[in-house]
């Protein structure tokens, strides 16, 4: 790993750090748009994973709100478990390089349909049984891609949690989802020891990040900032999914 790499991840960790003090989310959708410029999915998932992990750990125990949160979004994390234990293997067999595609398909429509406002309810009576398919396919794009926000993010909007109640929700099933890749990056032989001084760079980048973006998120408009976010995510998933889609053709 040569030194202007990992100067390239503790810049995109510093980043995908700093989204997620300022907004709450966006770590790992972040790091693998920035890093999948320059490296595979696969690799970049196992640099992200760690840092993923720490990060969603605590914030899933900021808020007074967790055995609720588990009452209401088991089955979502149950499918979602199932979802990416049926991809295994995924990242390295040989539809791996359309990966990085799928990614940039996937952070322009998380951007667009957090652009729009979209919204829709789902009745408390149906939350288990939505929620339950709603994990799987998550899971199935999550095994591919290292992102966990579609179409998971809408759905846990859609049954109405409070913000506060959201953003603890957030860390409990991004926990839930990131351990469970672990074990998929693992098993395929791309966590290993070699991954260990990027993930260290990574995980320093982030907290650093995350402060900052604390620190400024009650001097700056947090809509003006998430809607530029946003934009400039569309603009990198455009790039990922057509420089892929050249290199595959061509």
């Amino acid at each position: 790993m040569v030194d202007h790499l990992l100067i390239f991840i503790a810049f995109a960790f510093l980043l995908a750090g700093f989204v997620k003090g300022t907004l709450g989310l966006g770590l790992p959708t972040v790091a693998m748009g920035l890093l999948a410029t320059t490296m595979g999915p696969g690799q970049a998932i196992a640099i992200v994973i760690v840092p993923a992990v720490v990060t969603n750990i605590w914030q899933t125990f900021v808020g007074p709100y967790l055995r609720d949160i588990i009452k209401r979004l088991w089955p979502l994390m149950l499918g979602t478990v199932v979802g990416i234990w049926i991809n295994a293997g995924l990242l390295t067999g040989p539809y791996a390089a359309y990966g990085t595609v799928v990614l940039g398909a996937l952070l322009v429509i998380y951007a667009i349909v957090g652009l729009s406002r979209f919204n829709f309810k789902v009745r408390r009576r149906d939350e288990k049984w939505v929620g339950g398919i709603v994990g799987v396919i998550t899971g199935l794009i999550s095994a591919a891609t290292g992102v966990q926000v579609i179409p998971s993010m809408p759905f846990m909007q859609a049954i109405g949690m409070e913000k506060d109640e959201l953003v603890q929700a957030l860390g409990v099933f991004f926990t839930t989802a990131t351990v469970a890749l672990a074990f998929n990056l693992t098993a395929s032989g791309l966590l290993t020891a070699a991954t260990a001084l990027p993930g260290a760079v990574a995980m320093v980048a982030s907290f650093t990040g995350m402060f900052i973006g604390q620190a400024v998120r009650t001097r700056m408009q947090p809509d003006v900032f998430r809607r530029w976010f946003l934009i400039s995510m569309i603009l990198l998933g455009i790039y990922l999914a057509g420089s892929a889609l050249l290199k595959i053709h061509g």
